[in-house]
């Protein structure tokens, strides 16, 4: 017998997410397909086409989730309300009613299909425009839709454990369950009080208006490294105060696109996990990093402190492409005459806390939640579950068999091997590397799953992907990528499905009809950004070729290339080269067992305290990946998001509980969907030009990246 409690398990789901459910509602409706397919069409075509351009513009869902909001409400309006072949299996109608809630998501759903990009589209743009080599249509067809399909198979297998548990919550689902309240809500303002669907309404004004600020007018406003105007010709001082290419003492945003652009919304992190990185971060970057630094650890002196390009060992920049041969593989005469490769000492250190964290998500997971995950194995297979009241209501609906999604998985699984196989030459990667790519997904998908459906933080495995291969099938980067792509994300895409099936679990959508919409969204969005992926690169001359484009091209793809140099780095070089006993970073290798260590001494703590619940709440993984974004990331983009977390997840949710259920999450909706729609006019309209002045020539950090040690020569800074 199945037990229920109406009182959620989580705190903040108990506030947010309602406890009722009208199975009556209309969802497959006629409007939620139009609206639904155009959105889903629309968003991939356009981040797509806006992918390959120097200033590449990501249109997010949630400009889709706020603008059909009155084009359903029209359509109910507007459309006949006939009833056609009634009494019939085919009986329907365009209008069945009032625009509803359920309807929305499932929209909302086949717009996040369409939101961002095929990771996968790096490989085709390496192999077909920076690679030279040929490919054809059908393969690369396959591995973009693969890539993006075989994630619903872990996604199936790890339902039980990480969609119905009320302690998986899936933290920025909140977010968009809010906002789903506040556009459908119906209560009448009290007086003194704005409703929430006015409080959204007011902050998406402003969020809009103000962005036009950070965004064009005063650009200075998104880095403000106020400590480098106190010493302008200080090398020190700004690589302390520089919050994008230094430590970022001092730095702040004052831009929500700064704040958001790597962790998320800060409104939406539990505070436990943001205190978590707010140490990671602090011990990371104020101590270890200057300490290694100063210490000149891996002659650090001789590159910026805060860099993730390869360098010489006179501290110049590494050109690539004189170790490549014709064939695309290295040559090693040329490697050995020029040198090896040398990394920043941020740059090999953030390699190192990616091992650890690696390490230390598995530790974590079996120590802490091992427990956890036995039960609910055995639950699994032998009934008794223990669940909340939204796994109750959500009973009454058709579950979806696990032989749907072993059938995606095994159908997956066999394509792949056929496009790998079919075309050896251009992907390279052999049978074994695809069978060992997934059984690493499938490994890490559970306890990475768990992370981030508790911590809303997700450790990657794009390190560790190409660490494997490249010791495995070194001189082969397309074979590197094609792994990576397999084992990385197709872990993260079983994780996006989950979190869209606990957001259909909040909002009670039945799990067959989500997993429909979720299915056909992926298809087609697959289908339009291979076709106009295709397009662009035979119509565009030299896309991606910054060697051959004008100096002033939009067309320089800045995100294939750095895709590019990650192949070229673990697949043509390879980690023995870096890592290993013929590099001289193999000592990083330990922090795999310090990562393993880590959690154990935490697990060991709580254990001996128990009565110490801080300690409990120590997250190992979370702290040591919490720089894993940098780069890309910067300093400021921590420093800001940390202290917009902390107003949010400890001041206003402990002393003004009241307000933060009402709009915490409402807030973090207005201010993205704002900040987006703003972000897509200034592109629109401007493109990429400018306003040339002051505000706009950056934070004035210009020194921050010269090296300290004696002898080094780099243009533009002070000889030692």
């Amino acid at each position: 017998m199945d037990e229920a409690n109406d009182e959620c398990t989580i705190k903040q789901v108990d506030l947010t997410v309602p406890k009722t459910d009208d199975p009556t509602m209309p969802i497959l409706t006629f409007r939620m397909w139009v609206l639904g397919l155009v959105s889903c069409v629309a968003l991939s075509f356009v981040n797509q086409f806006f992918w390959y351009r120097t200033e590449p513009l990501s249109v997010s869902s949630i400009a889709v989730q706020i603008a059909v909001v009155p084009i359903g409400h029209l359509m109910a309006r507007t459309l006949p309300i006939r009833v056609f072949f009634k009494d019939t299996w085919f009986e329907f109608t365009l209008n069945p009613g009032p625009f509803n809630v359920k309807e929305h998501v499932l929209i909302t759903i086949f717009a996040n299909s369409g939101a961002g990009t095929v990771y996968a589209t790096h490989i085709l743009t390496a192999v077909k425009l920076l690679y030279k080599r040929p490919l054809a249509i059908l393969p690369a067809f396959i591995i973009m839709l693969t890539t993006q399909v075989l994630g619903f198979g872990w996604a199936g297998l790890f339902r039980k454990f990480l969609v119905e548990p009320g302690e998986m919550w899936w933290p920025s689902n909140l977010i968009q369950v809010s906002l789903f309240g506040a556009l459908h809500e119906k209560e009448k303002r009290a007086e003194g009080y704005t409703t929430r669907t006015q409080f959204f309404i007011l902050v998406m004004i402003s969020g809009f208006a103000y962005c036009l600020f950070p965004s064009y007018l005063f650009n200075i406003m998104s880095t403000v490294s106020w400590v480098c105007w106190i010493g302008s010709k200080s090398i020190l001082v700004q690589q302390f105060g520089s919050g994008m290419k230094g430590l970022g003492i001092g730095s702040f945003g004052l831009d929500w696109s700064t704040i958001t652009s790597y962790l998320g919304s800060p409104l939406a992190s539990p505070w436990f996990a943001t205190a978590n990185i707010a140490v990671g971060f602090v011990l990371i970057m104020y101590v270890m990093i200057p300490l290694s630094y100063w210490k000149n650890a891996y002659s650090a002196k001789n590159f910026p402190i805060f860099s993730s390009k390869l360098f010489m060992a006179n501290g110049s920049v590494y050109d690539i492409s004189r170790i490549v041969d014709s064939k695309f593989q290295l040559d090693t005469e040329a490697y050995s005459n020029i040198g090896s490769v040398h990394l920043s000492t941020f740059f090999a250190m953030t390699y190192g806390l990616g091992f650890a964290t690696l390490s230390a998500t598995v530790v974590h997971v079996l120590l802490f939640h091992g427990s956890d995950i036995w039960k609910q194995s055995k639950r699994a297979f032998g009934g008794g579950n223990k669940v909340d009241i939204h796994t109750r209501l959500m009973k009454r609906y058709k579950s979806v068999p696990m032989w749907w999604f072993l059938v995606i998985l095994v159908v997956n699984i066999a394509l792949i091997l056929f496009a790998c196989e079919y075309c050896k030459a251009s992907f390279q990667l052999p049978w074994w590397g695809v069978l060992l790519a997934c059984a690493i997904s499938v490994f890490f998908t559970l306890p990475i799953g768990i992370i981030s459906a508790t911590t809303n933080q997700q450790p990657g495995l794009n390190i560790i992907t190409e660490y494997i291969i490249g010791y495995m099938y070194p001189g082969r980067p397309v074979a590197n990528m094609c792994f990576k792509v397999y084992g990385y994300i197709s872990m993260t895409q079983a994780l996006t499905f989950l979190a869209d099936f606990k957001l259909g679990h909040y909002m009670k959508i039945p799990p067959r009809i989500m997993f429909m919409a979720q299915v056909v969204g992926t298809l087609i969005a697959v289908i339009v950004y291979t076709i106009t992926a295709w397009w662009l690169m035979g119509t565009i001359p030299n896309l991606c070729d910054v060697s051959k484009l004008l100096p002033d091209s939009p067309w320089t793809c800045p995100m294939d290339n750095v895709f590019y140099d990650a192949s070229v780095i673990w697949g043509l070089l390879g980690p023995r080269r870096i890592f290993g006993d013929q590099g001289e970073y193999g000592n990083v290798n330990w922090f795999f067992l310090g990562g393993a260590i880590a959690p154990f001494l935490v697990w060991l703590a709580h254990k001996a305290f128990p009565s110490q619940k801080w300690i409990g709440l120590i997250h190992m993984p979370v702290l040591l990946g919490s720089t894993s974004m940098m780069p890309p990331a910067t300093s400021v983009n921590f420093t800001s998001w940390i202290f917009v977390g902390f107003l949010s997840g400890f001041v206003v949710y402990r002393y003004k509980p009241e307000w933060w259920k009402r709009y915490n999450y409402v807030l973090s909706g207005g201010l993205d969907a704002g900040t987006s729609f703003m972000a897509i006019l200034l592109f629109l309209l401007l493109g990429s030009t400018t306003l040339l002045w002051w505000g706009n020539n950056g934070e004035g950090c210009p020194l921050a990246t010269c090296p300290t040690a004696n002898g080094i020569v780099v243009h533009g800074c002070p000889v030692h």
